[in-house]
């Protein structure tokens, strides 16, 4: 459906929400009150999504998140299942909090461990939960101990700016190779907690020209919103892309093709997990939009 209406026919990777349900309340969350919903994939439904999105749309790489994607009872299956039956990249998004006993038993099957964080020590705790920094820390000690490479996100507030260099430094230490920063969006839990927001757009400049200078060895990459020009709005155009970066299923299963979609419902197709297929649903909120490139502080 989503060729037929967009004419895309190759999407590389899929975001895969497996559940809402969460260890954390991160004030930040753009989940917010969905948290509390029981809304999940079923292994077999997970399962079957992946084999229709490699079959149909050439898709080699998952990511799968939550809620936390630790706390789903069959992750080991569904991460086995992308890796051994269908030769997928896996990549698994996660708070970090007390996984060391599982993810030391889907390490084989692991490419990429992503960590999320929100600065250092008690920054990072205030945002997101007591105790979740040297757990975190924890975490990725062991990671290095099982061989599995590591990468983090920062979502970036009026409480941690001045952290980031602090944490890409510390993370260099745990054989961290990537940090993601994003830009916090007033949706979810965030929009209870406007003081996270950042205010002062220079804020942002001052920041990228840190990281310029910073001579990193970790890759620091930035969402568009925090880029120099911002983020563009870009609608699919007139016959559309033959192939995109990427889709995002939430855990009802609806699709959107763009992060800045995500938390808002503007979405335009569903994953059908009853009838295995996806279909096309178009409302008043529906937005075609594609995500642009981020940009890159590499390694020097």
């Amino acid at each position: 459906m989503i060729r037929e209406v967009t004419g895309i026919r190759r999407i590389r990777m899929l975001y895969l929400q497996l559940l809402y349900r969460c260890n954390f309340e991160c004030l930040h969350c753009f989940h917010g009150k969905r948290l509390q919903h029981a809304d999940a994939f079923t292994a077999d439904e997970a399962i079957n999504l992946l084999t229709l999105m490699r079959d149909e749309y050439g898709t080699e790489a998952v990511t799968l998140l939550g809620g936390e994607p630790f706390v789903y009872r069959d992750l080991t299956q569904v991460v086995r299942y992308a890796k051994r039956d269908l030769g997928m990249q896996v990549e698994i998004c996660t708070n970090g909090y007390r996984i060391e006993r599982r993810l030391t038993e889907i390490a084989p099957d692991l490419d990429l461990l992503r960590v999320s964080l929100e600065g250092i020590g008690t920054t990072n705790d205030k945002i997101r939960k007591f105790g979740s920094y040297r757990s975190v820390l924890s975490a990725l000690e062991i990671a290095q101990q099982l061989g599995v490479r590591a990468g983090a996100t920062m979502t970036v507030t009026s409480r941690n700016i001045d952290e980031v260099l602090p944490l890409a430094r510390t993370l260099q230490h745990y054989g961290v190779e990537q940090l993601k920063l994003h830009c916090l969006r007033p949706v979810g839990n965030a929009a209870d907690h406007p003081e996270l927001l950042v205010n002062d757009a220079t804020a942002y400049t001052r920041l990228r020209e840190r990281l310029a200078s910073a001579e990193l060895e970790i890759e620091v990459i930035l969402d568009e919103d925090l880029s120099e020009l911002g983020a563009p709005d870009v609608c699919l155009p007139a016959g559309g892309p033959v192939e995109i970066e990427r889709i995002e299923a939430d855990p009802r299963g609806a699709l959107t093709m763009s992060c800045k979609a995500v938390g808002k419902d503007s979405h335009a197709f569903w994953y059908d997990k009853l009838a295995d297929h996806i279909d096309h649903r178009p409302s008043p909120t529906d937005e075609l939009t594609l995500a642009v490139p981020d940009v890159v502080y590499g390694r020097v």
